[in-house]
């Protein structure tokens, strides 16, 4: 069976244009080159008789094609088909970029959807031409390209925090793969302003100096200005994700520091993402203000900070080895991936087009992780927002789990939540919940069908529709759930005139719909 097959002449004008609302859609490559590109490269547009179009990255890839090093595919924002699709392949890519490949391999990744490995193999081969086990290649590969191209990282770091298993098999992938190798790209991608093991890169920031932004080093006697500084040592920065600094600036302690990019599909309203993740964001596990969101991860910490085409993700962590799992879930926490034309293609010709006006680019924060958004819902339940985010800190220091991260499934249920001003009802949901996740009956993180998870979640003592839809929202980004009996919801309708028989009209973008009119308040 052929892959699904791309309309040529849509994608050439696209390329010719350079239209920016393709990007990450496909990708072009040229037979003459053996190059494969974004649709924006800024190169001369290629004649069309030498010219190949491409769903995924790994496709090119298999076809014998390397990625350009001006547009740099790996730059490139997800496919927006792929991030709101819920059948086996969008889940099986979601969990790719997961790291679930790497980990666990094809045949753990075929488990985690309860499929055959073989299954799982001929619905890729037929969707894009090739495996699952081709598009982890392809994943790991362009990661790999972004941090030799972008930071300082040892190219011995470079190749576990891509998830390769050893330095060999890096170095021979990206020869066979590209016909360079790393230290061969690393050489031709001039200067890097990323600081890296503690250890800033010839001629950028160092002692007396400050990055811009959030998570800035400064020296001794200094304070960086936001949240998740890193300060000079005997000091203490406020909120998450403080690292201490000694008095020639040097990051002390053997964890990675390291910046990268994350471009997004514009209009992007970051103002609003920021706003909504600051007024929800944890004490103790997260620190957000209008300019940056910082949280504690695996090992460390990470900073988001909005910039004029791209967020800039700061990583301090021990273990490299993360970074393809966090650099996803960052991705999905700021819904990087939306389409925003189509989203304002049908809710503006709707009852919400004042609000879609108001508000472009507006997006559906995501989860970073499915347990604890799970969590978050439950105690939000028939709560102010500052009573949820109060109770939930203290949830956070009584389960008292390593590096100060939110407690896994296991741990909540070995804490006693007891004394916090949770109801024993409420206390007995979370329970539930923890332990169904725990035995494997729902898996918020990508591997089940949405709608079975929503089903059930429904099953657990004390999550109702509006519980259950909240979840599918944010934590299985459904782009049509909708947080049915929602208070503010149903009083935001009514200012506004709207009738309720209007909901079905947004479809399939209720969720954004939700946003508009939450955010309208």
């Amino acid at each position: 069976m052929s892959p699904v097959e791309l309309d040529f002449d849509s994608c050439y004008r696209a390329v010719s244009a350079r239209d920016a609302r393709f990007d990450g859609r496909f990708y072009t490559a040229v037979t003459t080159t053996r190059i494969y590109c974004r649709p924006i490269c800024p190169a001369r547009t290629p004649s069309a008789r030498n010219v190949r179009f491409y769903r995924h990255a790994a496709s090119a890839e298999a076809a014998g094609f390397r990625p350009c090093k001006r547009c740099r595919p790996e730059l490139s924002p997800g496919d927006p088909g792929w991030d709101v699709r819920g059948d086996l392949i969008g889940r099986a890519l979601r969990l790719i970029d997961d790291g679930a490949a790497d980990e666990q391999g094809v045949a753990g990744l075929a488990q985690r959807l309860h499929i055959t490995e073989r299954h799982l193999h001929r619905l890729f081969v037929a969707e894009l031409g090739v495996g699952p086990l081709a598009v982890a290649r392809t994943k790991r590969l362009l990661l790999a390209k972004q941090l030799l191209t972008e930071t300082g990282l040892p190219v011995t770091e470079v190749a576990f925090a891509a998830g390769f298993g050893s330095v060999r098999q890096f170095n021979a992938t990206m020869r066979e793969t590209y016909g360079f190798t790393p230290s061969e790209l690393r050489a031709t991608a001039g200067p890097r302003a990323v600081v890296a093991n503690g250890k800033a890169p010839a001629g950028k920031a160092t002692a007396g100096t400050a990055a811009a932004g959030v998570g800035a080093i400064t020296p001794a006697g200094t304070a960086a200005a936001g949240v998740g500084a890193i300060t000079p040592a005997g000091t203490a920065a406020a909120g998450v994700g403080a690292i201490t600094a000694g008095p020639d600036g040097v990051v002390a302690g053997g964890g990675a520091t390291l910046r990268l990019r994350l471009h997004r599909r514009e209009p992007y309203d970051a103002e609003g993402v920021l706003a909504f993740l600051t007024s929800r964001a944890i004490p103790g596990l997260e620190a957000a203000d209008h300019t940056s969101y910082t949280r504690a991860v695996p090992g460390g910490t990470i900073t988001l900070t909005p910039r004029r085409d791209h967020i800039a993700l700061d990583v301090t962590v021990d273990d490299t080895r993360q970074l393809a799992r966090l650099v996803a879930r960052c991705r999905r926490l700021l819904d990087l991936d939306a389409d925003p034309d189509a989203i304002t293609e049908v809710l503006g010709q709707t009852s919400l087009s004042p609000l879609v006006a108001a508000r472009p680019g507006l997006r559906v924060p995501g989860a970073f992780d499915g347990f604890e958004l799970a969590v978050r819902a439950v105690v939000g339940q028939q709560i102010s927002v500052a009573g949820a985010r109060t109770l939930l800190g203290r949830i956070v220091a009584k389960a008292a789990a390593p590096g100060g991260l939110f407690p896994a499934p296991a741990q909540l249920l070995d804490t006693d939540l007891t004394g916090l001003g949770l109801t024993n009802r409420r206390i007995d949901t979370l329970k539930d919940l923890a332990a169904r996740l725990t035995e494997g009956q729902i898996d918020l993180d990508g591997g089940q069908d949405p709608a079975e998870a929503v089903a059930a979640l429904l099953e657990v003592r004390g999550i109702g529709p509006w519980t259950a839809s909240y979840i599918a929202l944010r934590a299985l980004r459904d782009p049509d759930a909708w947080p049915t009996g929602d208070l503010v919801l149903n009083k935001r309708m009514a200012a506004l005139g709207i009738p309720h028989d209007h909901i079905e009209r947004w479809r399939p973008w209720r969720a954004y719909a939700a946003l508009h009119l939450w955010s309208s308040s």
